[in-house]
């Protein structure tokens, strides 16, 4: 994975003919804004936050903005900073990664209008059809599980903290708990390996989590390099499925047709250092569709990533860690690329253009209907990143 230092950003190639028309979102990690741009590569809106910097966001239909990040109070540890002795489980989620604070949900005029606080959700979350909202909550799993979990590594004489996993949770518009499922208790201590490549710090490390139809949960857990079908009733894993096909994967989704898609990101993986998105069918556990680059290393980012399925079939996928926005259609032919300006400083002399995930929104979105979309409402934006 690199660039060059003169490498080109915003809109780098469209071909009109093969993209699907509409207006893609994202939130460029360690920043203050999420931004809707056209097919142009051009900000048509901008959502901007105070005191809160964004993980992504998501358009909901009736034109309100939900978010998922973290309070600016919150500073993040070195990753091989001093944990001696082991810090309470709301500090030592500051050093996982994906960690947040808040989930948040504005207006279209960037009016707040309602909110979440917890210190230990993290990476994920879903707005149900009746106003209730799931996420991902870390929790410390009990000591005699823990203790039989395999896999990880830690450094002589090291004293880590308690083994994390991860709840998928449920609450009400008023923050009410209305339901929990322990995904650490329905996987097994012994087959289920922390790979031994990661810090012993946490079991699974969830990322990402979708309803089926059915009202099952198809849900991410990256250490482990596994994707799991939950059924919600009887608490019972209904469908696995990982390595060697998978490696550190996040951002699983469920298809119109029922299959389940897949950013396979390849970090610690058996084939050269590489990145994939893949279509898998539960039924058969058979890919049906995946999508690399030739040569494959041209595509290729370790940590966060996603892909957001098209109509057509085409595929936007998000290339985290470079900040490059792909899409290709179901041959395989790129359509049209976008790469991120927006540099943010995450640390003392730390600066990326991360992007977590992106999302495109056709112009019939139910959540656009009526709004005004006009580049030249943001020119003096535009031109101070080049984008026009």
């Amino acid at each position: 994975m690199g660039w060059s230092v003169v490498r080109k950003t915003g809109l780098t190639f469209h071909r009109p003919q093969l993209s699907v028309k509409g207006f893609t979102l994202l939130s460029p990690i360690a920043g203050d804004s999420s931004f809707l741009l056209d097919m142009g590569g051009q900000i048509v809106h901008r959502w901007r936050y105070h005191g809160v910097t964004p993980q992504y966001a998501q358009l909901l239909p009736g034109g309100n903005l939900l978010m998922i990040g973290i309070e600016r109070r919150f500073g993040r540890p070195p990753s091989d900073g001093p944990i001696d002795p082991p810090p309470p489980l709301k500090e030592h989620v500051r050093r996982l990664g994906g960690d947040a604070s808040i989930i948040q949900e504005y207006d279209w005029d960037g009016n707040l209008v309602w909110e979440y606080k917890n210190e230990l959700i993290h990476h994920d979350f879903v707005r149900l059809e009746n106003s209730n909202t799931m996420f991902l909550e870390y929790v410390d799993i009990p000591p005699d599980i823990a203790r039989q979990v395999k896999g990880g590594f830690k450094k002589p004489r090291e004293k880590l903290p308690p083994l994390v996993g991860d709840d998928i949770v449920e609450i009400d518009p008023a923050g009410n708990e209305v339901s929990r499922l322990c995904t650490w208790k329905m996987l097994d201590p012994k087959k289920d390996r922390i790979c031994p490549l990661e810090r012993r710090w946490e079991w699974t490390h969830g990322n990402a989590f979708d309803l089926m139809p059915d009202g099952k949960i198809v849900f991410s857990a990256r250490e482990i390099s596994l994707v799991i079908i939950i059924d919600p009733l009887t608490e019972e894993i209904t469908w696995r499925y990982g390595q060697p096909d998978l490696a550190h994967q996040h951002d699983v989704s469920v298809l119109r047709n029922g299959n389940i898609q897949i950013f396979d990101n390849g970090m610690h993986s058996q084939r050269l250092p590489s990145s994939r998105v893949l279509e898998i069918n539960p039924d058969t556990s058979e890919i049906v569709w995946k999508f690399e680059m030739d040569p494959p290393e041209a595509l290729y980012s370790p940590l966060i990533s996603g892909a957001h399925r098209l109509p057509r079939d085409n595929v936007l996928i998000c290339e985290g860690m470079t900040g490059r926005l792909l899409e290709v259609t179901r041959r395989g032919e790129p359509a049209w690329e976008w790469i991120n300006p927006f540099i943010n400083p995450r640390g003392p002399g730390v600066n990326m253009s991360w992007l977590y995930r992106a999302y495109r929104y056709e112009p019939d979105y139910p959540g656009l209907a009526g709004r005004e979309l006009n580049p030249d409402n943001h020119l003096e934006l535009n031109r101070a990143h080049g984008l026009m």
